[in-house]
């Protein structure tokens, strides 16, 4: 009879949320002890104002998934979430448009491994990005969106999208809106990226606007995308301060910087499990 082999060793992450109720965590700890697994670390949160757990153990052993999570089942409400993830780099497609801050830092950054992310494809509505791409041997795939509905577009994304089986799409300033029918395809599953100047200064030049206002902060918001354009969950937000001595471009320049390290630092809390996503926010254990 041939046996499978079992990496005791390998990591791997319980996320659970439900209904607060007494003795949660030693119920949960309980069940993996009884399994023969060794808890790494453990995260635990009650939002008080909803009284909703939320919970997150990172554990090493041999794993039977299908048993741990029957036993789960028996102790927790029947509204338990419970989501049982092995520690891996996510399968990645990046959309970008012309824009490159974004993109080229998270080519360096899977190049050298320093996210739990695997990039199969770059995807592009234009083609200004492909000698940047393909200098990092990854393929490029040119998208044009001119003479197509968006419907027509998108269809033609997914098809292209499909053959690589991502977790996950990484919007690197894509500069199309998506629908609700596509967005449907991958629930919480695409993260973007923009200015925090939103709703204040909307469409062309955000950055001008901001200089003739005289802003004295610059940020970034990364967040999950849903059906309501940059109002989907927030993942990580940061700022700069800015003064008058600033001008426009240089407002430009250092968003840019912002943007690409939220976006970074947001990745890393995604592909790492450590977001919980419920009623269009997050909570989260860093």
């Amino acid at each position: 009879m041939e046996t499978k082999s079992v990496n005791h060793f390998q990591t791997h992450v319980l996320l659970i949320d439900c209904p607060d109720q007494q003795g949660l965590v030693h119920k949960i700890t309980g069940v993996l002890y009884h399994h023969h697994l060794n808890i790494l670390r453990n995260d635990e949160f009650v939002e008080r104002t909803t009284g909703h757990f939320y919970m997150r153990t990172e554990f090493v052993g041999p794993l039977n998934a299908e048993k741990v999570i029957y036993g789960l089942r028996g102790i927790l409400p029947d509204e338990a979430n419970i989501r049982l993830e092995s520690v891996h780099p996510k399968r990645v497609v990046i959309l970008a448009t012309k824009e490159h801050h974004c993109l080229s830092d998270l080519l360096v950054r899977n190049m050298y491994k320093d996210l739990l992310m695997d990039v199969k494809a770059v995807i592009a509505n234009r083609e200004h990005l492909r000698p940047l791409v393909e200098k990092f041997d990854i393929p490029f795939i040119y998208l044009p969106h001119e003479g197509l509905s968006r419907q027509e577009h998108e269809s033609e994304l997914l098809k292209a999208i499909a053959p690589f089986h991502p977790e996950f799409l990484v919007l690197a300033k894509y500069m199309r809106i998506l629908t609700a029918d596509f967005i449907s395809h991958f629930p919480n599953r695409i993260i973007n990226i923009h200015h925090s100047f939103l709703p204040a200064f909307v469409g062309a030049n955000p950055y001008k606007q901001a200089y003739e206002r005289g802003v004295k902060i610059i940020g970034a918001t990364a967040h999950f995308v849903n059906e309501n354009l940059d109002e989907g969950p927030i993942i990580m937000q940061d700022v700069i301060h800015v003064d008058h001595s600033k001008t426009a471009a240089d407002m430009a320049r250092a968003g840019r910087d912002v943007e690409k390290i939220v976006l970074a630092r947001a990745l890393k809390l995604v592909f790492e499990d450590r977001v919980f996503v419920r009623n269009n926010k997050t909570v989260i254990f860093e």
